[in-house]
């Protein structure tokens, strides 16, 4: 069957490189329009579940909030661990689920369970579920500063939650753009408890009354002379003197008592848990970007630059937008490794072939070939929904040695029958002897190698069992590298053999006339000579050289990940429980200021 493919190729060449023109051309698409990010997603599918409960203890918390939301959760289909965390005002409930489940039928279903558990739940309390993203979704960090002194914290937080925030998440891909540190601008109110006592009345009336008063109302259709006016009642708060002049009832004479007799009112920050820092220089407003699962980490990089340059304009004089973290160029480092690997190879590829074959245009058989094997890897990782990170980029450029080997097999044949053709001839072949010379050649050795690429191809099946993190770090590596091998060894029954007809033709130099193969030869055949003669001395050499590994391999140790060198490193000092915002604003600072003294460091961002 192979040699019958073959001959068919031959004769039908046309169609065949058509056919790789098309699949070379549908590759490239697919490999333009595959998600591209720099290391795999090892998370676990999870749902966070998100609720706030302003001023209350921890233990609070966990009694009247976490722990009937973690109870409820327990129930949902195809969860296998339920956490729960308290904190101070705030609950945390991660639901994970078994590998292979759908990320949006499992938060359709949490929000399913959230609807039984909110009758458990205390008055107003509204929980939501977090980005629809995962552990490494957060691709994207800013920091918002002003050098001029124009603008304080809380004017720079406003920008960021008004003007930049709601922006960005209009950029595809991004989930959630989470706004870090500064001060959160909010009408706050102090009672004076001597003036509602000498007034009677109860701080209850006080919070009714700026809930009521802060509030639009219609009134229906009033017509006047053929037209429809619209009644409203405008009541939404602007400003101070709007809270000082809410009513909360009249004295003994009569007299309205308004809140600013009972109250001072002014604009204040909110309570804050949690603060940034740049380059130990003071305290800065953050901006971090998040990647909705499953999209592609360049384009959503590159559409957040985009949109960033864009608002730069906008921005009030003296403020900057200074990047702190972005995995854009992690992830073209990335790629660019690929592309290095892949050029050495060929060049390297052309250059042997020209060395031992004395003919340059036998090595485009190669140049043609290996990026072609590739390209159809790239259709099926599309079409699987691979996404293209350093682990299955790495499949990729494992693969390169071994997807060139049928190839170079193919192109020595032929250029040895061809040259022993026009030997025995000792005239040029014609056309058609050269065509059914390389058909011979090639049906002499392809079913050979066809079947050996095949052996390679199913040599990584062990790691397809693998489950969990590790499945998912390497299943990416052996699924491209198998794709790269299996198209590898299909095009060296069919391209190859078409590219051979085309490429190698002209002055063929027999093997024997070669100077590079004559000088292995005579380097070869001594020792080979020598090695036969004591075969036993040969095989104990060879099997001390093997027990030796023994020790060196016993020391090297192992490591779950492979060693990345991003570029950026995450430091996580960790302080006394109970520690105030003032005191860790102040470590943060030192510490800050201490990494940025290293040449190397060109920021330091630090969020507590």
């Amino acid at each position: 069957m192979i040699k019958a493919l073959i001959d068919n190729s031959i004769k039908d060449r046309f169609i065949v490189l058509l056919a790789a023109i098309i699949l070379g051309a549908a590759g490239l698409w697919s490999f333009k329009n595959m998600p591209l990010d720099a290391i795999p997603d090892l998370s676990d599918v999870q749902v966070i579940v998100f609720t706030k409960y302003p001023g209350q203890a921890p233990q609070v918390v966990e009694d009247q909030v976490t722990y009937p939301l973690t109870t409820a959760m327990l129930a949902v289909p195809k969860a296998k661990v339920v956490r729960g965390y308290s904190f101070f005002g705030l609950s945390f409930v991660y639901i994970i689920f078994e590998d292979g489940t759908d990320m949006y039928l499992a938060r359709s279903r949490v929000l399913e369970y959230l609807n039984y558990a909110s009758n458990r739940l205390p008055k107003g309390i509204n929980p939501s579920l977090g980005p629809d993203a995962t552990g490494v979704g957060w691709v994207y960090e800013y920091a918002l500063i002003d050098k001029t002194g124009k603008h304080d914290l809380a004017q720079l937080r406003s920008i960021q939650d008004w003007y930049l925030r709601y922006p960005l998440q209009t950029v595809a891909g991004v989930s959630e753009v989470a706004s870090v540190g500064g001060f959160v601008k909010q009408y706050q109110v102090e009672v004076d408890p001597n003036a509602l006592l000498a007034y009677g009345i109860p701080l209850a009336k006080v919070k009714l009354a700026i809930q009521r008063s802060n509030n639009d109302v219609g009134g229906r259709l009033v017509e006047m002379t053929e037209t429809e006016y619209m009644v409203r009642g405008l009541g939404y708060i602007r400003g101070i003197a709007d809270i000082n002049s809410i009513p909360l009832g009249v004295d003994v004479n009569g007299t309205p008592i308004r809140l600013q007799d009972v109250a001072h009112v002014h604009i204040g920050p909110e309570l804050r848990r949690g603060l940034v820092e740049l380059d130990g220089e003071g305290e800065a407003v953050g901006g971090v970007v998040i990647m909705r699962f499953g999209e592609n980490a360049k384009t959503t990089i590159a559409g957040v630059r985009k949109k960033l340059d864009e608002l730069r304009l906008g921005l009030p004089e003296g403020v900057e937008i200074i990047p702190v973290y972005d995995r854009g160029a992690l992830i073209e480092r990335a790629v660019n490794t690929l592309k290095e690997a892949l050029s050495q190879e060929l060049i390297i590829v052309c250059l042997m072939v020209a060395l031992f074959l004395l003919h340059l245009r036998s090595a485009l058989v190669i140049v043609i070939t290996l990026p072609l094997g590739i390209l159809i890897a790239f259709i099926v990782m599309k079409m699987q929904g691979l996404n293209a990170n350093i682990m299955s980029l790495g499949g990729i450029a494992i693969a390169i040695g071994d997807m060139v080997d049928g190839a170079i097999v193919m192109v020595e044949n032929a250029h040895k029958h061809l040259a022993e053709a026009t030997e025995k001839k000792k005239s040029e072949l014609t056309k058609e002897e050269r065509w059914q010379a390389i058909a011979n050649t090639s049906k002499e050795v392809g079913p050979a190698l066809f079947f050996s690429l095949l052996i390679i191809t199913v040599s990584f099946i062990p790691i397809f069992a693998m489950q969990a993190q590790e499945g998912r770090l390497f299943a990416p590596l052996a699924y491209t590298k198998s794709y790269a091998m299996a198209a590898a060894a299909l095009l060296t029954i069919t391209v190859v053999p078409v590219l051979m007809g085309y490429f190698i033709r002209g002055r063929i130099i027999p093997e024997h006339k070669n100077p590079a193969n004559r000088f292995l030869h005579l380097i070869h055949s001594p020792l080979l000579k020598i090695a036969m003669r004591w075969r036993f001395v040969t095989l104990i050499i060879a099997l001390a050289l093997v027990v030796s590994t023994a020790y060196p391999l016993s020391k090297i140790g192992s490591e779950f990940m492979p060693p990345l060198d991003e570029g950026d490193i995450l430091y996580m000092p960790s302080t006394f429980p109970g520690i105030s915002i003032t005191k860790a604003k102040e470590l943060l600072q030192q510490t800050d200021k201490i990494l940025k003294t290293f040449p190397e460091v060109e920021h330091v961002f630090g969020k507590v």
